[in-house]
């Protein structure tokens, strides 16, 4: 128990809360509006990002967001022709970046190894400046998730409804788009790029048999995820195993056991 008095790891168990109390609302949208794959193209971007943040010399976070906003409103403006499929334009956008990430990364440091933990989370590379990013981004992303919170309700029902009761479409989703950009970049440290989708899809999707309302949705994945976090960061400290991995694991064994519990109407 010793290691609960350890600066890394109170570190890490802070930063990990901070995003879980966001990743479970954000999540709930994704679900209810099948934007998983959407999710994924804005993390695979965030390495993008981060190669470069190193190649300019500014910090990989702000790296991450800008390359995340960019391919946000690349997707926004794409989304529009009718030549390709979604997903098929999804597939292609999410690949290419993170090829072209994995590459940037791996000129400017000499081997993209040196940089997993952004690829999956380490508990030790979370610093005191980390926490506070987290933190300042989670009560970001909550105040427009409380703003918007009726809007996004609106368009996860029914868009062309949502549109016809004057919700203004196009700005909403821009702006749940750049509320993913910043959860994809302060997520990087804890969960690592290739799996903080699965953190904000896996305790959802764990909720949504738990709840009877969206508001009790956002709260059980919240609880969920916080679960995952923890379970997650006691299993890297205690059997030195990568922390992003173990989060996600955690959270699907938790969902299996939602499988077990009575549907909520």
């Amino acid at each position: 128990m010793d290691i609960l008095f350890e600066g890394f790891f109170q570190r890490a168990l802070l930063a990990g809360l901070g995003i879980a109390m966001v990743a479970g609302p954000v999540g709930c949208f994704i679900v209810w509006r099948r934007m998983a794959y959407f999710g994924e193209t804005l993390a695979h971007s965030g390495l993008l990002g981060v190669g470069l943040g190193l190649l300019l010399g500014i910090n990989i976070v702000w790296g991450a967001v800008a390359a995340a906003v960019v391919l946000a409103l690349l997707l926004l403006a794409l989304k529009r022709q009718k030549e390709l499929a979604s997903d098929t334009l999804l597939g292609i956008l999410s690949h290419t970046a993170l090829a072209l990430g994995l590459l940037t990364v791996g000129l400017i440091t000499g081997a993209v190894t040196g940089h997993l933990d952004i690829l999956f989370g380490d508990v030790l590379t979370v610093s005191r400046a980390d926490v506070l990013t987290v933190w300042a981004g989670a009560a970001l992303v909550l105040a427009v998730l409380v703003t918007l919170w009726r809007d996004l309700i609106a368009m996860a029902v029914h868009e062309d409804l949502a549109r016809a009761e004057g919700v203004r479409v196009d700005r909403v989703e821009l702006a749940f788009v750049l509320i993913i950009a910043i959860m994809t970049a302060i997520s990087m440290k804890i969960v690592g790029l290739l799996l903080i989708t699965a953190l904000m899809i896996v305790p959802a999707a764990a909720a949504r048999r738990l709840s009877a309302s969206p508001e009790a949705m956002a709260l059980w994945a919240v609880a969920i995820a916080a679960v995952a976090v923890l379970a997650g960061l006691f299993a890297s400290a205690w059997w030195n195993v990568i922390a992003g991995p173990a989060i996600v694991i955690a959270a699907g064994l938790i969902f299996v056991l939602t499988l077990f519990a009575p549907q909520r109407s």
